[in-house]
């Protein structure tokens, strides 16, 4: 890091001087505005390699085609992946004003009915509670033969089969077949019908492989029964698991007749109100189902997610609209249309939309399943921040094109949860809060939940920073009404959640590091003043109260033994970590208080940090293991999210360090990423769950101690396998067995915690980095790993810090473009015994000694100091044997 005392001006002067009559280098622009292509030049063109077809190109504005946002608010579908039934010219959904998409469905005959008198009767049903309009909901048998397929029977035995559904008539009855009409959530796949006959029980038909909502069963021949039996032995596996739904069963098979539907792509998630320009319609009041996804593996007959299937609405899983005959222009906002019927629940996150001529039987007569449907167009208004090659304040480029992806994909990803904060569009369960409606806020998901939590800004607050900090505000937002609604005892809640009550144990650690970040990247000392009570209260009376006496915390104590973490894991008792987050807490409130003069504080919280880092090693390491234990307590294991965090903070020496990032990449490797645990010990599988939540300080570790190429195959592991599976670009929350989505349908496909391949490749391998608030002080210290060359942009408040080297066997070449009123240093990759460090034509290091007192060693490696306003370009060389 550089020093934050008073550098020798004179060499800041004649580095600046050399620089500036460097062959192939130009300076770059210092303005404050937004940065252009130009703002900072490409290495000089002997320098540069040949690159293929599609390859990086370091020409001005070589990253502007990596940039994922939108160029406008109106965002439009790319392509029709399916349509079904009769649809007529469903492409032309992709652009309005030319010709109609025309959906058309006769009205059906009515369903069949079983005799009056008719009865059912299950193995099991499952206990009745509140829908989502709040009224009581049954789930018995009966569900299955009322005539209302709105309602339907649910078994209670989750995964185990069979569930048998047996249905008695009042008199003896002949059948063709029947028709099971089920749920979405709960399709039986497998299952027999038996019907009885003869005094016994025959088989009438089998099913196989089921998927269809509405089955006709046809038997070979017609009987005639006064019963009929279904054994369901195996139901579509659901988010909520294996329960058997059946809604309806009639007794006669009634092929169905196909819903018209037109399923368009947007390409990528998008996040917004969905808007549809309806030209005109039958005049009997045809109604729209609209269903979202974020993958076409969890698209259906409803969305992968409504906030409805949280905290109520008649939704049934998807957006309603009944269509005028004149046509509409439908903006897709939460509410009714028509009274307590048809509704649409608002913004959404996805990347399919699918468009279906159906409505629910509960919203009928407002809207019916059939008619005539004209489309002109479908688009989006997107909500989010829209980023552009304009707005992009910081960039990076690199000679690696997937890196390149994965930084963007992380910026687009960010962009996406940079949002306004609106009653309707957060979660929920009680998560609105009248002191943060209309703010701009960093949530968590684009999809879900909608809610900014501290824990998330750890990576997606850095991410911001790093590419739009004009819009650092949104961090600041949430760091300040958290703090604004502190605990009398201290404790801060994670989020407006649950009305700031979620019991979370590490979290208001994340709030102290993530007050830092944003005092460090902004320089905001107005905020640090405001809010020092604050982490004074949080460190100094709640953490306390849950500390043993080995200066440990201690999950359990004081009443904690409930209380959650970002993954909400049954954890108790010393766990490192939670240990190493309150190391880097009490290191990062040191340094803050030191920013405002209170230097008895930062003593005491550097003298705790340190008795704490010293009693982690003393306790906490495994040495069978050469690793970490996640938790003193319970089943041996070793955790990624403790191990990690031990080695960016400080706390494992050198040899732990090298040893515990040895054991994870033993055990938990895995080809979508590291596994966040290394054992099952504290659940099924959790050794093959990935979060780059978590992977995010494994890859800082793995940088910090030299280990550059690790890093990067960890990167490109995890990172390309989100990249190259659906939905792309984005990253997702967590990655599960065989990198499946971790919680199926629920798991948000675009979630800001996971951007931390961004600041990781911006602070680490470009290397740069601030040292002290707004930039004052700022160190580069690149760790090229096997990457050819690496250009980049900082925003400071100061203006622009342009980074920009080359690597070769050799020869490795460095340029700074520093801003006015900020100083730095600048760390050369290799070793300093074999290398000749030169500004122009003067040698600052000779691989012996050095030139300058702004030129220094330390572990091996050569750092320049005391470099100001300008450009600064340095050749770094090999000595010969």
């Amino acid at each position: 890091m550089a020093s934050n005392s008073t550098p020798d001006k004179g060499i800041s002067r004649r580095v600046a001087l050399a620089a500036a009559s460097t062959v192939g280098l130009t300076a770059v622009s210092l303005s404050t505005g937004l940065p252009s292509a130009e703002a900072l030049p490409a290495l000089a063109a002997e320098g540069a390699s040949a690159s293929g077809a599609g390859a990086p190109s370091r020409r001005a504005g070589g990253w502007h085609r990596y940039v994922q946002g939108p160029s406008s608010r109106t965002v439009r579908p790319v392509r029709i992946t399916t349509s079904t039934g009769d649809v007529k010219n469903p492409n032309a959904l992709l652009k309005p004003g030319g010709a109609r998409s025309v959906l058309r469905r006769p009205q059906p005959a009515a369903a069949p009915t079983w005799p009056a008198g008719t009865t059912a009767e299950a193995s099991s049903a499952h206990a009745g509670n509140n829908g989502n309009d709040g009224q009581p909901r049954t789930y018995d048998a009966g569900n299955a033969i009322d005539g209302n397929p709105d309602t339907f029977w649910n078994d209670d035995t989750l995964g185990v089969f069979p569930d048998v559904l047996t249905i008695t008539a009042p008199q003896v009855t002949p059948l063709r077949g029947i028709t099971v009409i089920s749920n979405s959530d709960g399709v039986p796949t497998d299952y027999t019908v038996d019907v009885w006959t003869d005094g016994d029980w025959h088989t009438a038909a089998t099913v196989t492989g089921n998927d269809a909502v509405q089955k006709a069963v046809p038997f070979a021949e017609q009987v005639s029964t006064d019963r009929v039996r279904i054994t369901v032995t195996h139901a579509q596996d659901t988010s909520h698991g294996n329960f058997t739904r059946i809604n309806e069963v009639w007794p006669a098979p009634v092929e169905p007749i196909p819903i018209p539907s037109v399923t368009v792509d947007f390409g990528k998630v998008v996040v917004g109100y969905p808007q549809i320009r309806f030209t005109s319609a039958s005049a009997d009041s045809p109604g729209v189902r609209v269903a979202f996804s974020e993958t076409r593996q969890f698209l259906t007959d409803r969305s992968d997610f409504t906030r409805a299937d949280q905290a109520g609405g008649a939704g049934g899983g998807t957006d309603q609209f009944a269509v005028p005959a004149k046509g509409a222009n439908w903006t897709d906002h939460k509410g009714f249309q028509a009274g307590d019927k048809v509704f649409a629940d608002g913004l959404h996150g996805f990347r399919y939309l699918k468009i279906s001529l159906d409505a629910l039987a509960s919203d009928s007569p407002a809207a019916q399943p059939w008619g005539t449907v004209e489309i002109d167009s479908v688009a989006l208004q997107f909500t989010a921040y829209v980023g552009t090659p304009s707005t992009y304040r910081g960039w990076f480029l690199c000679s690696d094109d997937e890196l390149n992806r994965y930084w963007y994909g992380a910026a687009y990803t960010n962009e996406l949860v940079t949002d306004t904060f609106r009653q309707d569009d957060v979660d929920p369960r009680n998560a609105w809060s009248a002191t943060l409606e209309g703010k701009l806020v960093l949530q968590d998901g684009a999809k879900r939940d909608r809610d900014p939590y501290v824990g998330d800004l750890a990576v997606s607050a850095r991410t911001l920073y790093l590419t739009h900090d004009d819009a650092a505000a949104a961090a600041r937002n949430v760091l300040a009404d958290l703090a604004d609604h502190q605990r009398a005892d201290g404790w801060i809640p994670p989020a407006s959640i649950g009305n700031y009550t979620l019991p979370l144990f590490d979290y208001p650690l994340y709030w102290v590091t993530c007050s830092w970040d944003y005092v460090l990247y902004t320089g905001d000392r107005q905020y640090a003043t405001r809010y020092y009570p604050t982490l004074l209260k949080v460190l100094d009376t709640w953490y306390p109260s849950v500390t043993d006496d080995a200066g440990l915390l201690s999950k359990g104590l004081n009443g904690t033994g409930g209380y959650g973490d970002y993954a909400f894991l049954g954890r108790t008792g010393r766990v490192t970590y939670y240990n190493a987050l309150y190391v880097q807490a009490l290191q990062n409130a040191a340094q803050l208080a030191k920013l405002l003069g209170q230097q008895a504080d930062a003593t005491r919280w550097s003298t705790r940090a340190d008795n704490v880092a010293q009693a982690v090693n003393s306790l906490l390491w495994d040495t069978s293991s050469g690793a970490y234990l996640d938790s003193s307590t319970g089943a041996v294991r070793h955790a990624q999210d403790g191990n990690s965090l031990a080695v960016v903070t400080g706390i494992a020496s050198a040899d732990r360090a090298t040893s515990a990032l040895a054991h994870l990449d033993a055990t938990t490797k895995r080809p979508y990423g590291n596994a966040f645990m290394d054992n099952d010990t504290l659940f099924d599988q959790a050794s093959q769950r990935v979060y780059a939540f978590t992977s995010y300080p494994e890859i800082e570790a793995r940088f910090l101690t030299g280990q550059a190429e690790s890093a990067l195959d960890q990167i490109r592991r995890m990172y390309g396998w989100m990249d190259k599976n659906d939905p792309g670009i984005t990253h997702w929350e967590g990655i599960g067995p065989n990198g499946s989505l971790y919680e199926d349908a629920y798991t948000s496909m675009a979630h800001g915690w996971s951007t931390g391949v961004l600041p990781a490749l911006t602070n680490h391998l470009l290397g740069a980095r601030p040292t002290s608030p707004g930039y004052a002080t700022w160190e580069v210290r690149p760790r090229p790993g096997g990457v050819d060359w690496a250009t980049g942009q900082l925003p400071t408040p100061h203006g622009p810090l342009g980074v920009e080297w080359e690597n070769s066997a050799r020869v490795f070449r460095l340029t700074v473009h520093v801003p006015k009123h900020t100083q730095g240093s600048v760390t050369f990759p290799g070793d300093s015994r074999g290398q000749r460090v030169s500004v122009g034509r003067r040698t600052l290091w000779d691989g012996r000694r050095a030139s300058s007192r702004d030129v220094s060693v330390s572990d091996g490696t050569v750092t320049v100091a005391g470099l100001g306003a300008g450009d600064h370009s340095f050749v770094s060389e090999l000595r010969g044997n």
